[in-house]
């Protein structure tokens, strides 16, 4: 029996998919050993932690055995956990209580607990508190800190700390849970309070720290800790690059980059793909190509997701050449991730037909799309003006490959008929949406209205917006340049005192521009700064080349103010993309590539400019806006002025 025993064990071990393991099953059952508890509660062990997609058949297993355990309980409650349903484990939970002869223990609270802080449910959290109090496990160190840990990712601080102060020793891992548990309640100078009465702390405290203060945004705390700390490993290094790009800092970012490698420690995957993400958001091109580089020359090429971040890179600094390269070369299958971010790199393009093919290659591949995989293939079909074929896919998406569309999905059916000026149409899907509409997808439709000239329609859509979010200075903006095309100056003045009034400011306009591994940022209007007087000097001398040589005329309704014609065309001279244009033609050497990075929708002006600087003084020029990419060549734009 033990030559089966040793063989079952063996088999069960080494499975790693469904239908290998329920023919384990099957020997199982042809072995005799099926009636075992200590083999059932392995098999129950491998479906829930080590196969993917078979929790159900575990749950199943578990409530066929006639007298299951505290240990098969468990590890289906554990499994369910860390899944993408942790509801169930709560089920499976109340299971094992209204069984009666198995009785929870610590293992089980602290799973179950586990799985209300994944779906963060404050009210089965108190439930299974009141229950391990009358299990009297509440002050049990394991239980205890996963109760914190709840608590701390509801928001409820009070309660955390609350359990916290009950305990009687606590650990470590107490410790350290509460004070991530203070940062999920924005309570930072508590977090500081409880980390200096610290008595010991480990270097996991100090991670606990830095992850708190770069999440919350307080970067100031977060260089403090970090120059504070007595030992910094990858984690500490990864953690702060990955802070300063989710906050938009990206020069900091760069600099850490530069300081890690300056000290000889080994980047990890988290901090290249924070760096490459930081380099994809500035469009930091060069310092990108210099990330590849050390990513070939280190050995890192083989990780699926730092290939992924560099085809994000390439695609974003607007160089789809080598986006396409790194995606052709990778050494292994591709992830859905993969497909999707070089589908999304090619819609950014505007080249919708080839995000259309590679799509249909990815499908032929094996490889099955997502519903994030249809947000970036009907973005690429809106782009491209592809109306009928973004119709083909929204239907597709369901129909074939049963995803249902979520919020993002209509909003780009809405982006889809907006941008080719079919406005009424746009109107109507969104009034048959199954879903409401969120505020998003009727501005979606509100800037389709500014850009078409559309005031009827644009002031029903606003009406729509005020009930949803009345006061976002992005929507009045849009309002008023529709009034301000038109030619209505006192609806544009009635707007703009109703912001001054309610206190709403508007987005500020930025551009920046790489110069020699440098990020450069220019916002509009007249500063006193070096590079800015430059600037502003080299765009006076454009202005005037592109005037005599190719007839360049303001398209001063892109002012939006109603004042003198003179003064209009002072202040579309002075918008951030035009300023970062004017340093890149001074600073960069002649013929080579300008890449620029605008926060929102380049202006028709802007444009206009772009081309003929192009034409008239032989550089590439690829301006990334809120949109999409614009790539000027020759006095033309990849757009075909379709944006």
């Amino acid at each position: 029996m033990s030559i089966v025993t040793d063989h079952c064990l063996s088999l069960l071990t080494s499975c790693k998919s469904l239908r290998a393991l329920t023919q384990i099953h099957g020997f199982f059952i042809k072995s005799g050993v099926d009636s075992d508890s200590y083999f059932n509660g392995k098999l129950i062990l491998q479906c829930a932690i080590s196969v993917p997609g078979a929790l159900p058949y575990a749950r199943r297993l578990l409530f066929c055995f006639p007298e299951p355990d505290a240990f098969m309980f468990n590890t289906l409650v554990r499994g369910y956990s860390g899944s993408d349903e942790p509801r169930n484990a709560v089920s499976v939970f109340v299971e094992m209580m209204r069984k009666g002869f198995v009785f929870p223990d610590s293992f089980s609270f602290a799973f179950v607990v586990k799985a209300t802080a994944n779906f963060r449910s404050l009210r089965t959290g108190f439930q299974m508190h009141c229950q391990a109090l009358k299990h009297g496990l509440e002050s049990h160190l394991f239980v205890a800190t996963t109760l914190i840990g709840m608590y701390g990712e509801c928001g409820c601080v009070e309660f955390a700390r609350k359990v916290f102060d009950e305990m009687h020793q606590p650990n470590l891992v107490a410790w350290n849970a509460v004070i991530t548990a203070c940062f999920r309640g924005n309570d930072f100078s508590k977090a500081r309070e409880i980390f200096d009465n610290m008595l010991v702390k480990n270097h996991t405290s100090w991670n606990v720290m830095l992850a708190g203060y770069t999440k919350a945004g307080e970067l100031e705390s977060a260089k403090r800790i970090f120059s504070e700390m007595p030992h910094r490993d990858d984690v500490s290094w990864s953690t702060l690059i990955v802070g300063f790009a989710h906050n938009g800092i990206f020069n900091d970012a760069f600099s850490y980059f530069r300081e890690l490698q300056r000290v000889e420690m080994r980047p990890n995957e988290v901090s290249l793909t924070g760096v490459l993400s930081a380099c994809s958001q500035s469009g930091a091109l060069e310092f990108g190509k210099t990330i590849h580089g050390f990513v070939e020359k280190s050995g890192y090429s083989w990780i699926v997701s730092v290939n992924n971040a560099l085809i994000d890179m390439y695609s974003r600094c607007g160089n789809v050449p080598m986006a396409r390269l790194v995606f052709q070369g990778m050494p292994d299958k591709r992830s859905v991730v993969s497909w999707t971010s070089m589908i999304a790199g090619l819609a950014m393009h505007g080249q919708g037909e080839e995000a259309i093919r590679l799509f249909n290659e990815m499908t032929k591949s094996g490889a099955t799309p997502d519903g994030i995989s249809f947000i970036s293939l009907l973005y690429a079909c809106s782009h491209a003006g592809l109306i009928k074929e973004g119709e083909d896919y929204f239907s597709k998406m369901k129909r074939v490959y049963h995803i249902e569309p979520a919020i993002e999905h209509y909003g780009c059916m809405v982006d889809l008929y907006g941008r080719s000026g079919k406005l009424q149409k746009a109107y109507n899907f969104i009034c048959q949406m199954p879903i409401p509409p969120t505020a998003i997808v009727w501005r979606t439709l509100l800037g389709a209205c500014s850009s078409h000239g559309n005031i009827e329609l644009a002031e029903q859509v606003k009406q729509r917006l005020n009930e949803l979010d009345p006061n976002n200075s992005g929507d009045l903006v849009l309002l008023s340049n529709v009034y301000a095309t038109a030619g209505k100056w006192k609806d544009v003045a009635c707007i703009r005192k109703s912001m001054i009034v309610q206190r709403i400011k508007k987005t500020t306009a930025w551009s920046s521009v790489e110069v020699g591994k440098t990020m450069y940022m220019f916002t509009a209007g007249e500063k006193k700064k070096g590079i800015d007087i430059e600037a502003h000097e080299k765009l006076k001398e454009i202005i005037l080349r592109l005037r005599n040589e190719a007839g360049y005329a303001p398209e001063l309704a892109s002012a939006l103010y109603d004042v003198e014609e003179e003064e209009k065309e002072d202040q579309v001279s002075k918008h951030s993309e035009k300023l970062a244009l004017a340093f890149a033609v001074a600073r960069l050497p002649k013929g080579e590539n300008i890449r620029i990075v605008k926060n929102l929708r380049i202006c028709r002006d802007c444009h206009a400019v772009m081309k003929l600087t192009s034409k008239v003084y032989g550089v590439e020029i690829v301006v990334r806006d809120r949109n999409r990419f614009h790539s000027f060549k020759d006095g033309s734009c990849s757009c075909r002025d379709y944006w």
